[in-house]
């Protein structure tokens, strides 16, 4: 059961040097997909003269985010795992896949990972705005809760299957693509109704710079929560329990 393996960790664990390695590369990985990501949103509307969003806009954005999650999540994966996200770390964590105090570790990195993005980003403009996550018109914070939780659902089910997964086998080598994919995939679903974060350092980086937190607790608490559960599922389900191989003609 994934919750007897749930572990706080030490004082000594945290302070290894092979953690504070790994917290950097969360740190570098982040950045790299926050700059990406969130920079071909301002290089969309200063193109576009801050107009409407519109479906080009959309894709565009999906695009980016894919190409550069399967950057960070490549260039991370053999040092930190390549989590890039709050709610991947909360996920492994409720699986008994990292313990508590490293886990804290990765968000801090993850977080300043994305505010320094933004930074950069606002600096190297010439200060143009970073932009911020937002519930669209007619979307509650209720609705956007919800689509959080199914979007980070599917992004964290998907590490664990491809990552994860003792059993993954040569399926690893796809893991930072199928990563990058499911969340390119989300932004199309969701763009348009919350923005489809899915990670809450993605969305605390711009809301910290332009120092707006408008139902800011839906970016935190719905991936969090879809995160959580993708882990608990995944551990219960299909780790922790022994399956055997059924043979060929019985499929």
């Amino acid at each position: 059961m994934p919750i007897s393996s749930v572990a706080v960790g030490n004082r000594d664990e945290v302070l290894h040097p092979s953690a504070l390695k790994a917290a950097l590369a969360e740190f570098i990985s982040t950045l790299i997909f926050v700059f990406a990501g969130q920079g071909s949103g301002m290089a969309y509307a200063r193109l576009t003269g801050d107009g409407p969003a519109t479906p080009a806009g959309l894709v565009s954005a999906a695009l980016a985010h894919a190409f550069a999650l399967f950057v960070a999540v490549s260039v991370g994966a053999n040092i930190s795992g390549g989590h890039v996200n709050p709610a991947v770390t909360f996920g492994a964590f409720v699986g008994g896949n990292i313990t508590l105090l490293r886990g804290l570790l990765y968000w801090a990195a993850q977080l300043l990972g994305s505010a320094a993005a933004c930074l950069l980003l606002r600096f190297s403009t010439g200060g143009l705005a970073t932009g911020t996550f937002a519930l669209s018109s007619g979307v509650g914070v209720w609705n956007a809760f919800v689509l959080e939780i199914v979007m980070t659902f599917g992004l964290v089910y998907t590490v664990y299957a491809t990552a994860i997964d003792p059993k993954k086998g040569t399926l690893g080598t796809i893991a930072p693509l199928a990563i990058g994919l499911v969340v390119g995939a989300n932004i199309l679903v969701g763009g348009a109704f919350d923005g489809a974060s899915m990670n809450p350092a993605v969305s605390f980086g711009p809301a910290l710079v332009s120092w707006s937190w408008e139902s800011h607790w839906v970016y935190w608490a719905g991936p969090l929560v879809g995160g959580g559960l993708a882990g608990l599922v995944y551990e219960l389900i299909f780790i922790s329990h022994s399956h055997e191989q059924l043979p060929a003609t019985d499929y």
